[in-house]
């Protein structure tokens, strides 16, 4: 076994409200979407018209800024219109669904025996390029890129994360013709990240055309961009591509049966669902048709519903779409109800990083925690909250006060290239000062981006 990279540094949320090992197959949603939203910095150009018939496969529109990267339907239907928001951006690109799908053929081929520009050829026309991303930016990855490696995460530590073993479950051939596909895309190094305990499934642990490389420790180490600091790290100039399981998977199955079937497997998880499990359905389904009746009775004003995990997710509401990137689908209590005397009543049900609660006399115990930050923002100052939990050689404190200052010289030497929001979504829950990190990170990046491309 490769040997195992330990994470010292970071945090494990123990929340209620795990999956079950269980999988049901959704019916078709009334209606399906696909949000420019989901693809950061992404400017749409319209393909089509409203009232076209389309098939999967068919494109709908394309980056305005980069036109070779497609976004194709999911669905067979007929392309039933916008969703627009101020200044008329486009929101939503909406299909409604025929009972049965007719897929576009691309031709099923042997990604080893094509070169490099086939495979990107083929991944671009049927739509799945997106599934590719890269560091810096965490943006879709561009196609003149030759990147210096491929990352693939095999297991998930963010709270409540789904079992990438369970899905990967029956797919295992097609995930090896997905890894395939990706070793032909780089002249460097396809890694693979497993966990040294939970990855046990054949799929990951016998792959071919990868190296394997071993986590252990709390979260963030499931995350890609933890792994990239640790085996590869990326320098100014440097291009990193990566994926998830899930899109390997769709991408094993372009080159296997040459169609782009978008079905996925989401988890349902979170104190407030009834029946947390997995279900599989197609990318861009609505949220409605997962929770419902696999809600807790409530009032709908009393939950938060996040298309992701609770760090990182977007607030959707029951008429939303899940999330282009998204596995997991989070209930959890909204916390819009005032406490009195708040954090200074001693409780044991209340989970702390810090000896506030006395919750630390029950590691083990799992808690109903809410979204309540527990007062508003304050002064921005060095606490060594931050550098607790992210296990990485960086200085998170003074990195977010290089971008308030707007200073790109010092924001480089303070390593902006190698982070993304989610690596640092443990910092802002541990802020003391209620700053909104993740955000923070994302306007440095894109401040970095718009000066040098």
């Amino acid at each position: 076994m490769s040997k195992v990279i330990k994470i010292r540094k970071g945090l494990n949320i123990p929340l209620i409200g795990e999956a079950e090992k269980i999988l049901t197959t959704l019916p078709r949603s009334n209606v399906y979407s696909i949000k420019p939203a989901d693809f950061h910095g992404l400017t749409p150009k319209m393909l089509i018209n409203e009232g076209e018939k389309v098939k999967p496969g068919t494109p709908l529109f394309k980056d305005k800024y980069n036109e070779d990267v497609i976004f194709t339907s999911p669905v067979s239907g007929t392309f039933s219109g916008l969703i627009r928001g101020d200044k008329r951006k486009i929101l939503e690109v909406q299909i409604k669904p025929e009972e049965t799908d007719d897929y576009v053929d691309f031709g099923a081929r042997d990604p080893l025996s094509l070169d490099r520009a086939e495979v990107v050829s083929k991944i671009l026309q049927s739509g799945l390029w997106p599934v590719i991303r890269q560091r810096p930016y965490s943006v879709i990855a561009k196609t003149s890129d030759n990147p210096k490696s491929i990352f693939v995460a095999a297991f998930s530590s963010v709270p409540l994360g789904p079992d990438l073993d369970f899905i990967v479950n029956g797919q295992e051939a097609t995930f090896q013709t997905g890894l395939n596909a990706l070793s032909k895309l780089t002249n460097g190094k396809v890694h693979l990240s497993l966990h040294n305990e939970n990855s046990i499934s054949k799929a990951y642990t016998d792959a071919k055309n990868v190296e394997i490389h071993y986590f252990k420790g709390p979260h963030p180490a499931g995350n890609v961009g933890i792994q990239i600091h640790h085996i590869d790290p990326i320098n100014k100039g440097d291009v990193v591509w990566y994926l998830d399981v899930q899109g390997v998977i769709m991408i094993g199955r372009l080159f296997e049966k040459g169609i782009y079937d978008a079905r996925k497997i989401v988890a349902l998880v979170g104190s407030e669902a009834s029946n947390q499990r997995y279900f599989k359905l197609i990318n861009g389904a609505c949220v409605k048709s997962v929770i419902e009746n696999n809600l807790k009775p409530n009032d709908s004003n009393d939950i938060r519903i996040i298309s992701g995990d609770v760090l990182s997710g977007s607030i959707v509401s029951n008429d939303g779409f899940i999330g282009f990137y998204d596995q997991m689908i989070s209930v959890i209590p909204e916390g819009n109800k005032p406490e009195f005397v708040g954090w200074i009543t001693p409780q044991l049900n209340k989970f702390s990083i810090s000896r506030t609660f006395f919750s630390f006399l029950t590691p083990w115990k799992k808690y109903r925690i809410d979204t309540n930050i527990r007062s508003g923002e304050r002064p921005f100052v060095v606490t060594g909250q931050y550098e607790k939990v992210l296990p990485m050689d960086i200085y998170p404190v003074q990195l977010l006060k290089a971008i308030l200052a707007g200073d790109i010289e010092l924001m480089e030497k303070l390593g902006i290239y190698e982070v993304a929001p989610e690596d640092l979504a443990l910092c802002e829950f541990v802020c003391s000062s209620k700053t909104e990190v993740q955000h923070i990170i994302r306007e440095g990046l894109d401040l970095i981006k718009k000066e040098f491309e």
